[in-house]
């Protein structure tokens, strides 16, 4: 396992030393993998001193392939006596140059374990167990570890801030609307796109009580707001939940009770109350599948004799790992909103496919294009073809979004992401359709 990069180079091999010195005392020839391969050995017999040596006094090769090696063994020695910190800092490092090496990610997973990162360690293991190209017995061990991470989760934070300019804030089509009556025709100018910059801030976290050897209890919290140079389209969105959580060998079933409140242009919009049950399942090394499924009751401040009602939804995820570096996600949903008003009544249905990369040189993408229906039960009144009628509104919408980050910029654990995103609507109703560009920098949890 130690000497995975060592087998099958071809290169001419340096030297470490002369054969002979001046006062023709013989002295050992070794090439640099012949020197490697001693230091793996070294490793393998705990004596890390004489290994370190080698590693570090082994002049340096233009092989890719012996100096993984070195780096790797150097991160073993570390990982071995307990100094996690430098282990892990090699082990990116690597896999920022090559993201494929299934071994390094999985002995990645181990220092986050050791430190118990348990989030970040299940993230490089999901990865790393996808590579078909490791012996059997790693990934039996990986399924363990996967278990005993789900086991150890028992709280996680997470801190996302940044800025986000967007061309249509207001989400409105603009242009000139006319009507036709007995009178004649009057036309009106309808709202136009405003531009504003928003500033994001999300804020959480999560903590889970051990309640046995399955049984946990978890709750959580969390904020998100947008703020915007316009300040009446700021959004602040505050939401907990909390109740039982069962783990076992290949997923996890969580119950709760869930409580959130809104505010639209810092005035109060509504407040939801209800309970959702979210559950993960491991098909296999590359496949998960997850499932949410959410109640709520929606009580709004303003026109609540139109718009109160309840919520159901139900939303899916199904994952493949390629390799150690390479994931789709195809996430598709459907929710159910009842409202006292037919007009605010709706089926949505969404999906979405999504493709992450890590890449060389530390670069991270991830793509995901979606598209979303939402039809309505009762007509509303609009302007269509000059007159006044009743439309029942049928829209599409079509959103396509980028990500990019490269973990070689690590402010303080935190790595900055640029999300680039366009976002249409098509409706009946030509007055509910938009368009929409955004792009959102953000500071991100580095894994």
């Amino acid at each position: 396992m130690l000497s995975w990069a060592a087998s099958g180079i071809g290169y001419k091999e340096k030297q470490i030393s002369e054969t002979v010195q001046s006062d023709n005392t013989p002295h050992l020839v070794m090439s640099a993998l012949d020197a490697m391969k001693l230091a793996g050995q070294l490793v393998k017999k705990g004596d890390y001193e004489h290994a370190q040596q080698i590693l570090t006094k082994l002049p340096q090769t233009d092989n890719i392939e012996v100096e993984t090696e070195r780096w790797y063994l150097l991160a073993q020695i570390f990982q071995r006596t307990g100094d996690y910190d430098n282990a892990i800092k090699i082990y990116r490092q690597i896999l920022d140059e090559q993201p494929d090496l299934a071994k390094v990610r999985y002995e990645l997973a181990l220092c986050h374990m050791a430190q118990k990162q348990w989030y970040r360690a299940d993230y490089h293991l999901r990865l790393a167990m996808a590579h078909d190209d490791l012996p059997d017995e790693v990934h039996r061990m990986m399924n363990y570890y996967r278990y005993f991470v789900r086991k150890n989760k028992n709280w996680n934070v997470w801190f996302n801030f940044g800025a986000a300019p967007d061309n249509n804030v207001n989400q409105v089509a603009g242009g000139e609307e006319c009507i036709t009556n007995e009178y004649g025709v009057f036309c009106h100018q309808l709202p136009d796109p405003i531009s504003a910059i928003g500033y994001n801030l999300t804020l959480g976290g999560n903590y889970e009580s051990k309640l046995g050897e399955h049984w946990r209890w978890k709750s959580d919290a969390n904020l998100y707001s947008n703020i915007y140079s316009k300040h009446d389209y700021d959004d602040l969105y505050l939401g907990g939940s909390t109740g039982p959580r069962y783990v076992w060998n290949s997923g996890d079933i969580w119950v709760a009770g869930i409580f959130s409140r809104r505010f639209y242009g810092w005035d109060g919009y509504n407040l939801s109350y209800g309970g959702k049950m979210d559950a993960n399942f491991d098909l296999s090394r590359h496949w998960g599948v997850g499932l949410a499924l959410a109640m709520t009751n929606n009580l709004y401040d303003d026109y609540a004799k139109y718009m109160n009602g309840q919520t159901y939804s139900g939303n899916s995820r199904i994952s493949y790992s390629f390799d150690a570096s390479k994931y789709l996600i195809l996430r598709g949903g459907v929710t159910r909103e009842y409202a006292n008003n037919d007009i605010y009544k709706n089926w949505r249905y969404t999906l979405a496919l999504g493709f992450g990369a890590e890449l060389p040189w530390g670069f991270h993408v991830y793509i995901e294009p979606s598209l979303g229906r939402t039809k309505y039960d009762g007509p509303r009144w609009a302007v269509k073809n000059g007159s006044y009628r009743q439309i029942v509104e049928n829209d599409w919408t079509q959103r396509y979004a980028i990500s990019l980050s490269n973990n070689k910029f690590d402010i303080w654990g935190f790595v900055p992401t640029l999300t680039f995103s366009y976002s249409r609507r098509d409706s009946n109703i030509w007055q509910r359709e938009y368009d929409k560009t955004a792009i959102e920098f953000t500071f991100n949890q580095r894994f």
